[in-house]
């Protein structure tokens, strides 16, 4: 027997009626005419009972959605022979699954030649937006460097819009994303120039100053009753080389018991010469950052010198590249700085800190391989053994630490390389008489890298940073939003769940609307 299709609401496609969600503008299809049924007999005696439905989970989330696709491929491919058309295609889709990986998106479908990936879902991050921008300009740029057969170059536009979206988990974790910001998205890329990535004004704030912005106008988009403000993507912006520590910026409230107690370890750490590690856990968006900062802030007295660095956001870099961005931070140059450049600041810093020659002589080479600058490590032991390595950079550190005490922020540790852990242990029991303070930032999943992180280490201290209590955001959306509605605060801070970022994220949209 033939089931009759059934038409999607929004874009008037024929969709088979086992389809929940459209294929095309992916709508749910709830809404749409039931399919015709057939008569099952029922289950006689001895049957196999019926497989119970799937187990689904439903749920909001703050999300950001990529939506990309080929310009001018229908008309391309009824120039092409169908199997290169599948070449084509198959270049096509294997770099996009690469590049949302590589920014660890989650592939929802494809469409024909339209690609649909979110962030925010399963895993959620801090800088999604930024990661799903990222992901939207690497592919697009790789588009425009794909040959298409007797053809010529290919052209793809995306667009990343960010907000609120129902999500649906299903029992392995693996979700569907639907609701209005889906269509906007696949709307707002439809109205982008091909070669260019458009954004909507949430994802724009969201991204922050991470990317340069042009402005593109209010555009009437098919389906919304209110123009949607674009905004282009023109470049990355260039690192500053400052402070790098994220926060909600409102102020500082419900941390003052954890914030008095590294104070009290500051202390103790410069008046003991005592090096102390701080390992500070919490979810995304819970405080961790804003914590050091205001750490930082109230240790300025104590003269202490504060480095910062992270891991690779995107996978590029060294197992030690957070070290790297210290120590370069601390001689004062630049990732982008010429190699001589670079050598002659380590050289000055080298003769400040570390009185005998043969020492300076030793350390220089090793130093040298930790910036990534091995063709200037003329010793022929500048990339040796790992425990030289690790020496050298201790010793540059315990100098650091000598001249004024010295507190070493390590963002993101759970993105780190288990080497880094390696070289973060070698420190703490090598150097406990410096003037040393490790603050080490990092989710619960830092413990699945290494369950016995801290273990054994001399003057380790824990900290887990739990959700704010109802009231504490309640007291941050009094004075960051003073006119939000009590309806909408309410919503706000049970949607948020204790988490201070998310709390602020969603006021400011709101408010914003």
């Amino acid at each position: 027997m033939t089931l009759e299709s059934v038409s999607c609401p929004e874009c008037r496609l024929a969709v088979a009626p086992e389809f929940r969600f459209c294929p095309s503008c992916g709508i749910p299809l709830e809404q749409a005419p039931p399919a015709p049924t057939r008569r099952i007999a029922e289950p006689g005696p001895g049957a196999a009972e019926p497989m119970p439905a799937p187990a689904w989970v439903a749920e909001r989330r703050l999300v950001s959605v990529l939506f990309m696709d080929l310009v001018g491929f229908t008309t391309l491919s009824e120039s092409l022979d169908p199997e290169d058309v599948r070449e084509v295609q198959s270049r096509y889709f294997e770099a996009a699954r690469a590049t949302v990986s590589h920014y660890g998106g989650s592939l929802e479908k494809f469409i024909g030649d339209a690609v649909m990936a979110v962030w925010g879902t399963p895993v959620a991050r801090e800088n999604d937006a930024e990661r799903a921008v990222r992901a939207a300009v690497e592919m697009v740029g790789k588009v425009a460097s794909m040959a298409a057969p007797s053809a010529g170059t290919l052209q793809a536009r995306a667009a990343v819009t960010t907000g609120e979206a129902a999500v649906t988990l299903d029992i392995d974790g693996e979700g569907m994303v639907t609701g209005d910001l889906v269509n906007t998205a696949s709307r707002l890329q439809e109205a982008a120039v091909a070669g260019t990535v458009l954004v909507d004004d949430a994802t724009r704030r969201a991204v922050g100053a991470a990317f340069e912005f042009q402005a593109a106008g209010e555009r009437s988009l098919k389906g919304k009753s209110v123009a949607v403000a674009a905004w282009r993507v023109v470049q990355a912006a260039l690192a500053t080389g400052g402070d790098s520590r994220a926060g909600h910026g409102g102020p500082f409230i419900g941390r003052a018991s954890e914030l008095h107690a590294l104070e009290e370890l500051v202390a103790t750490m410069v008046a003991e010469r005592r090096l102390t590690v701080v390992s500070i856990i919490g979810v995304a968006g819970i405080g961790k950052s804003r914590l050091a900062s205001e750490l930082q802030r109230r240790s300025a007295a104590a003269g202490v010198r504060w480095y910062e660095g992270s891991p690779p956001r995107w996978g590029q870099g060294t197992a030690f590249a957070p070290l790297s961005e210290m120590v370069r931070r601390s001689i004062g140059v630049a990732e982008s700085e010429p190699a001589e450049v670079v050598r002659r600041a380590l050289g000055e810093a080298l003769n400040r800190l570390v009185s005998d020659a043969a020492e300076r002589t030793w350390m220089e080479p090793r130093l040298l391989a930790l910036l990534g600058q091995r063709d200037m490590a003329h010793d022929s032991a500048a990339g040796g053994e790992r425990e030289e390595l690790f020496a050298a950079w201790r010793r540059y550190l315990e100098a650091e630490a000598d001249e004024a005490p010295l507190a070493l922020v390590f963002e993101d540790l759970h993105w780190c390389d288990s080497e880094l852990l390696d070289f973060l242990d070698y420190l703490a029991s090598w150097s406990r008489r410096r003037r040393i303070l490790v603050l080490a930032l990092a989710r619960p999943e830092l413990l699945e890298l290494r369950a016995t992180w801290g273990a054994g280490l001399p003057h380790f201290t824990a900290m887990h940073l739990d959700r704010l209590r109802d009231a504490d955001v309640d007291a941050l959306l009094q004075a960051l939003a003073p006119d939000l509605p009590p309806p909408a605060s309410v919503r706000i801070r049970q949607r948020a769940e204790g988490v201070p970022l998310y709390a602020v994220e969603m006021a400011r949209m709101l408010g914003e609307r």
